[in-house]
Formats: C-alpha cells, sequence, structure tokens
C-alpha cells in the first residue's frame, strides 16, 4: 500500500477536498490508506481556542499526510465534548451520534475500496466512542457485503498521547502541563494562528484533575476550564515542535499500518 515514491507531497495533492472523483479512483490503484482527522470544538481554558483540537488533529494530519502521501479528509470538527457544555461556545456530538458519525464515514471510505481508516484524533474525549465505531463499522461491512470487508481495518492516532509528544511536554513544562488546555496543543495553535497570541497571557494556578460528572460538575470544579495546566508556558516555537515530534511519530506508525497484513 505505497502511498508515494517521492519523500513529501504538497499539502494541496493529499487534500481529498480538493481532488476529482478520477483522481480518488486514480490514487485507491496504489494506495489503500485514508488519514481522517478528529478533533472537537470545545472550551479551552480562558485563552485558549475553541477549535484548539480540531486545529491540531487537522494540522498534525496535514503533515503526516504530506510526508506520506496519503489522502486526508476534512475534518470532522465536532466530537464528544458534553462534559464542557458549561462553556459558551461549546458545540457536542452525544456519544450515539458521533458512533454514527465516524461508522458513516468508515462505510462511505470503505464502498470506495479504501481499506486503512487511520484517524488523527486531538480529544481524549472521542477516543471510546471512535473505537467502538470501528467495531460496529466492521460488522456492517460483513453483512453489507462489501467486498473489502474482510481487509478492512481502522485505527485511532492520538497525537497528544504519541510518546515522543508526551516526552516532549515533559521536557517543557512538566507538571504544569496538565490534563486539560494544555499548554502543548495551545502551542501547536500559536504555531498555526499567530493571532491567538493576543489572548496568551498569564493565569491564576489551575484547579487539579479530577473525576467529573457532567458539565456543571466540571464548570464547579474547574471554574476557568483548565486541569492543572499552565498554557501560558506555550510558545509558538514550542508549537513547531510538537507538530514535528507528533507527525514523525504517526506518519512511522501509518507506514507501519499500511503494511499490516489483512490476515
Amino acid at each position: 500500500m505505497v502511498a508515494t515514491s517521492s519523500s513529501t507531497a504538497s499539502t494541496d495533492q493529499i487534500r481529498l477536498q480538493l481532488r476529482s472523483w478520477p483522481e480518488v479512483e486514480t490514487y485507491l490503484e496504489r494506495c489503500k490508506g485514508v488519514i481522517v482527522p478528529l478533533g472537537s470544538t470545545e472550551q479551552h481554558g480562558p485563552t485558549g481556542a475553541i477549535g484548539t483540537d480540531a486545529l491540531t488533529a487537522e494540522a498534525v494530519a496535514l503533515e503526516v499526510g504530506r510526508r506520506t502521501g496519503v489522502l486526508v479528509t476534512p475534518a470532522q470538527a465536532f466530537g464528544m465534548a458534553e462534559h464542557h457544555l458549561g462553556f459558551a461556545g461549546t458545540m457536542s456530538l452525544q456519544p450515539a451520534t458521533l458512533l454514527a458519525v465516524i461508522h458513516d464515514l468508515v462505510l462511505s471510505l470503505a464502498r470506495h475500496g479504501f481499506e486503512r481508516i487511520y484517524v488523527i484524533n486531538g480529544h481524549g474525549g472521542n477516543i471510546a466512542t471512535t473505537k467502538a465505531a470501528f467495531a460496529q463499522a466492521y460488522g456492517t461491512a460483513a453483512s453489507r457485503g462489501l467486498p473489502n470487508a474482510a481487509a478492512l481495518r481502522c485505527k485511532l492516532a492520538n497525537w497528544f498521547m504519541a510518546p515522543e509528544a508526551m516526552a516532549l511536554a515533559r521536557e517543557l513544562y512538566g507538571e504544569r502541563e496538565g490534563h486539560h488546555a494544555t499548554p502543548s496543543e495551545i502551542a501547536i495553535t500559536l504555531q498555526l494562528e499567530p493571532s491567538l497570541l493576543s489572548k496568551h497571557r498569564p493565569l491564576p494556578e489551575a484547579a487539579p484533575a479530577g473525576p467529573i460528572h457532567g458539565p456543571d460538575d466540571f464548570r464547579r470544579r474547574h471554574p476557568d476550564g483548565r486541569m492543572g495546566s499552565d498554557p501560558y508556558l506555550a510558545t509558538a516555537e514550542h508549537g513547531a515542535r510538537f507538530l514535528d515530534v507528533a507527525a514523525t511519530a504517526l506518519s512511522g506508525d501509518l507506514q507501519r499500518f499500511l503494511e499490516e497484513p489483512a490476515g
């Protein structure tokens, strides 16, 4: 499942939304892989962008696609963010809705001949539901009699959980990385969108992470939306480093995924 013979492709070349259907058919003759960026539209503290999870997932996905030549779909920017609904601007899908969306996207791609669906995720709240969607998609592909049902494979790659990205976060921020509105993810948004620097400012100590039970409980325990993080530590230069280490790790993971036998 070789995507390209060159070392890198242009970003425009690997964006599915800029291709025509004959170009996609030609692509499928040499590669059955595709990258799906998955994020969320939710609060990221008083200074972080609401689109952080979608922005970071798409940026990493496009860089992985550029390095590997694998097509990248438009980002699915809405995820399971029910626990953030206590903050203005958050837009959430219920777990059942997200499951249906991921399931239908996988089946749409599989119908055309894609066999390796690589989802690059930027939001922890999507993980369990996305894995459940994969399991359901396998069953549906088989029951519908898709010719490639037995060869269909899906994989979830959480860029922020790549060991190299986690190591860099520890090196730069230590315990102040926290668990939500983290400086690592904010750093990437600063690198992508320089206008966000105008909101960047020191903040009081964040409430520590802990169990939460719904949006009202989250708002009570974490009044400004952060969980133990200090996003003011983030810089655009850090963001470029995180983007590079995440893309490097996931590019290798994707290549191995493409080369895995179906059986």
